[in-house]
């Protein structure tokens, strides 16, 4: 153990690690295949500019929440610089376009997955346990789906192992990975993103975690503190 976090994951989340990084490799071709991102030039460059500035002066914001961040979760890293995250564009459970930055006030922890994805899978459950939990007016989880084609399949995955809490929140075109990875926040998947109320990233993980955890609960309380 070094600064209170522990060096390796639950052994049950130790060989999904490795299947991610398996997976890695075929979600980079995939990646190159999808375009560039789904988000317009102009609004990067928007969110580059005053949002970025904003948001970088909380680096010491990001190295406090993600001290709390141990045991099951312990791989996830401070935002070094924190940057907004406001332009990340996805559809939400009504099937209409949204971006993070209508999520204002609220933290999110932003999590990018698959049904072909074994670790997004085995994670999927403890994700929903955290939202039925703690979500609520000042904390959501936001789990998004980036299946490419229809929504048949990763509905009936969540209908299958039970996951009702969590919304349905889409991006099939891999344009959110792509952004993801752009910004090098994401180098397969499952990826996760912490991001407070103003739409600036605290905290990022590549890999999965156990969230239905009291390590989780402190991290998000943390966040919430902050």
């Amino acid at each position: 153990m070094a600064n209170g976090r522990t060096l390796f994951p639950a052994p049950r989340l130790v060989l999904a690690a490795l299947v991610a990084g398996a997976l890695a490799g075929a979600v980079a071709v995939y990646v190159r295949e999808s375009g560039s991102g789904n988000t317009p030039a102009d609004t990067v460059a928007a969110a580059s500019g005053a949002d970025d500035t904003a948001c970088a002066a909380k680096a010491g914001k990001a190295k406090t929440v993600a001290a709390s961040a141990t045991g099951e979760v312990a791989a996830l890293m401070p935002a070094d610089p924190p940057m907004s995250l406001k332009a990340f564009s996805f559809n939400g459970p009504d099937g209409k376009p949204m971006t993070l930055a209508d999520h204002k006030g609220k933290t999110v922890l932003l999590n990018l997955w698959a049904t072909w994805c074994a670790p997004c899978r085995a994670e999927m459950p403890a994700l929903d346990a955290l939202q039925k939990e703690m979500g609520g007016d000042r904390f959501e989880v936001v789990a998004v789906n980036v299946d490419t084609g229809d929504d048949a399949k990763p509905k009936k995955f969540l209908a299958d192992i039970g996951v009702h809490t969590l919304g349905y929140y889409r991006d099939a075109t891999m344009g959110l990975f792509n952004d993801a990875k752009q910004r090098g926040l994401a180098l397969g998947l499952p990826v996760t993103m912490l991001v407070d109320g103003e739409g600036c990233l605290i905290g990022h993980m590549n890999g999965p975690a156990e969230w239905a955890s009291p390590d989780a609960r402190k991290l998000i309380d943390a966040a919430l503190a902050s």
